[in-house]
């Protein structure tokens, strides 16, 4: 047996290689519900992780091992890459397949384990819009993909929407950029195979009766497009509107990605023709990383900004580090804090923190003043979060709130 890892887990050999995948015994394993796979997946706990263990080919093993470790490095969504496991044997001396290793990505869920009961049009589309921003990421990387699905893809709650990470990567491909036809390609596979997996829904009673699946194949393609178009598109300005470039330079940061430098060139009529080059997502997550450190999804950041803006408004601090500071310790920690423990399987803590600030505006909506924190954490508690499934036991990995 040869394990090749960057970083080897000693637990990983007291695992049962030289046991086909498939006829592992239940102790060494973990129940997760996991979206459909050409390959035998298995999942194990090791330590306080949780892992996916994938039986394929060797060459293929490698190349899925060193295309994940390279997304990695580019800090793209995307599940980790641990360990491959080759020259594998029985204990009659047969060869078995080797396996890749790669570590579960927390608090999240394959999409049909988001339902227990029928699929509504606007999960759908929160979904679509997911998988929509993640496919311009990675054109934008200029990654292809090859295998695009809603069953390649994990997907974490992300302040009211999703966000999606890729768990496939065995068909991908990584490039300096993408041409036109190559990223038609993608849509056209992800068109044909979320196609597949919406009349699966459906087959199963899973798609509510309003939902098209041919519709619903042609969306995901259209927001993508919609998106890709916004992010690329070359833009004609006067000379005297230059806030007009701000103003884009803003919309681009709305939608969560940075801004490198524009290219500007001038046009007959004194105006200028701007296209920004937009380098990567995550505008709002590495803001708040910066600020607090606080590790979040993009929406989820986006939410938690807005109050900490908030705060230091009202707080009339100027400085945006000391005010995020104080907004840590005297907002946030104290919110997290009043999580009951039996409750901290429920969400993971930013993900609490978003629905409570949404929590306090309806209810302050509701009697038409400010609720205030404290009581519309005690509702959230008691009238919401209660109510919510242990996403996180589903797992089976401790949190600790610390």
């Amino acid at each position: 047996m040869r394990i090749t890892s960057a970083l080897v887990d000693p637990a990983l050999l007291d695992l049962p290689w030289s046991t086909p995948l498939e006829q592992w015994p239940a102790e060494h394993l973990v129940a997760l519900p996991q979206g459909i796979s050409r390959h035998v997946v298995r999942f194990v706990q090791l330590g306080g992780h949780v892992y996916a263990v994938k039986e394929t080919g060797e060459r293929v093993a490698e190349r899925e091992y060193d295309l994940l470790r390279a997304l990695e490095r580019i800090d793209f969504p995307a599940v980790k890459a641990v360990a491959i496991v080759a020259d594998r044997e029985s204990d009659a001396g047969e060869p078995l397949d080797p396996v890749l290793i790669t570590r579960h990505l927390q608090f999240s869920l394959p999409y049909r384990a988001l339902f227990s009961r029928t699929l509504r049009p606007e999960t759908m589309g929160r979904l679509l819009d997911a998988l929509a921003a993640l496919l311009v990421r990675m054109h934008l990387t200029g990654f292809f993909w090859g295998d695009c699905s809603l069953s390649n893809t994990l997907f974490r709650r992300d302040a009211g929407a999703f966000a999606a990470y890729l768990v496939d990567a065995e068909t991908g491909a990584l490039r300096s950029a993408l041409s036109n036809g190559q990223r038609g390609e993608d849509l056209e596979i992800a068109r044909v195979n979320i196609f597949g997996e919406a009349l699966d829904l459906q087959a199963a009673g899973l798609l509510h009766d309003s939902i098209d699946p041919e519709v619903v194949c042609e969306e995901v393609v259209q927001r993508y497009e919609r998106l890709w178009h916004e992010i690329t598109y070359e833009q004609q300005v006067e000379r005297e509107a230059r806030h007009d470039i701000e103003g884009r330079i803003r919309r681009l940061n709305e939608l969560g990605f940075d801004v490198a430098e524009v290219a500007m060139s001038t046009i007959d009529n004194g105006r200028y023709l701007i296209r920004p080059k937009v380098v990567d997502a995550g505008y709002h997550h590495r803001r708040l990383l910066r600020l607090t450190g606080l590790d979040a999804e993009e929406n989820q950041a986006r939410k938690l900004l807005n109050d900490l803006d908030a705060y230091r408004a009202e707080s009339d601090l100027t400085d945006e580090q000391q005010a995020a500071h104080r907004w840590l310790t005297e907002v946030f920690e104290p919110v997290v804090r009043a999580v009951p423990a039996h409750l901290r399987r429920k969400l993971e803590p930013q993900e609490v923190f978003a629905q409570i600030i949404e929590h306090k505006w309806l209810l302050s909506e509701q009697v038409g003043r400010d609720v205030g924190m404290r009581h519309a954490v005690q509702s959230f508690l008691s009238d919401v979060l209660v109510h919510r499934p242990d996403e996180q036991a589903v797992l089976g990995v401790e949190f600790s709130a610390n």
